[in-house]
């Protein structure tokens, strides 16, 4: 496949999305050395603070996130590559205004490897940190083998229960714990009908066919073991809605979170198309859409396809989802 980015040299990638990301939102965020984006308004939090890690090349997220009422510091690697931990330990340093910080991982080899790199080294410097993983996808692993699942948009929820209950002035312990307890009611499954390239050597992630789809694709176009014939919206939201309600054995009078997550190449006609069936699908199994989000969080260039991502809503999350924020892609 022919590449056509408007980019300049490949190794320069990463240092000039976040110079340019770091302009753009000059109210909200600075950059600073090591890939590192910075909430402006650090400096005055009195409150545990939030750390995170990946790889570029999946904008809004991360970064998008860092702000006011979400993340502190996101500590970003390469393209689609995690970033060293001598970053993010100097990150949770900073971070650190005296009431512990919390570090929240997606579930993939790289990051992982040098989050516990990175945890090891900040036990030895005296540091209090405590970290939590995010790994929803229920397409790779069954939920008793949730270690093996990986992280997908489920991230961007946690960041905001996380950073809210953090605003209320609980202990890092507590924050913590409701972050964890958010992370094992939620789960994501993702479908793909074309995949992205690589946009430093314009590299094919996977190949479908003009009439296949992919249930299950992981984010950096992983196999996900659903490969099928073409479904409609409708057939499409059924499946993907059915497969997350069985995983989270939602019944009737539950209340979840929803979101639809564009990867990158799907428009928000399709992603609305499909929400409105999802929402109509759930309320005949008597299960309430009380949060929501449509659009794109978490992309992998221009893969076309979508994540859908339930969880299980306790009064306090939705409480949470909806206390104020302010950062570059979410405000409230």
């Amino acid at each position: 496949m022919v590449m056509k980015k408007f980019v300049n040299r490949a190794e320069d990638l990463t240092k000039e999305l976040l110079e340019g990301f770091a302009e753009a939102h000059k109210d909200l965020v600075e950059l600073l050395p090591a890939n590192t984006v910075v909430n402006k308004k650090l400096g005055a939090a009195n409150r545990v603070t939030i750390v995170t890690l990946g790889g570029a090349g999946h904008e809004p997220a991360l970064s998008g996130f860092v702000g006011e009422g979400m993340v502190d510091i996101s500590v970003v690697g390469d393209i689609f590559a995690a970033p060293g931990p001598d970053a993010c330990v100097a990150a949770m340093k900073l971070a650190d205004k005296g009431k512990g910080v919390l570090f929240i991982v997606l579930n993939h080899a790289g990051d992982m490897l040098t989050a516990n790199l990175a945890m090891k080294q900040a036990e030895k410097e005296g540091l209090k940190v405590l970290k939590v993983v995010t790994q929803e996808d229920v397409a790779n692993a069954p939920r008793e083998n949730a270690d093996d699942r990986r992280g997908l948009v489920g991230c961007i929820p946690t960041y905001k229960i996380a950073a809210a209950a953090a605003a209320e002035g609980k202990s890092l312990e507590e924050v913590a714990a409701i972050a964890q307890d958010f992370a094992d009611n939620m789960a994501t499954l993702a479908v793909a009908v074309k995949t992205a390239t690589h946009p430093a050597n314009g590299a094919e992630f996977a190949q479908l066919a003009d009439d296949e789809m992919e249930v299950g694709m992981g984010q950096h176009g992983e196999g996900g073991g659903g490969r099928q014939k073409m479904k409609s919206a409708d057939d499409t939201a059924v499946l993907m809605c059915d497969t997350l309600i069985s995983d989270l054995s939602l019944k009737s009078g539950e209340k979840i979170m929803l979101i639809l997550n564009g990867v990158g190449a799907t428009t928000l006609m399709e992603l609305f198309i499909i929400y409105r069936k999802c929402v109509a699908h759930l309320k005949s199994k008597g299960i309430e859409v009380v949060a929501n989000a449509v659009g794109e969080l978490l992309t992998v260039q221009e893969q076309a396809g979508f994540q859908m991502f339930m969880a299980r809503m306790k009064e306090n999350y939705v409480k949470y989802w909806n206390a104020p924020c302010r950062t570059p892609y979410m405000t409230k």
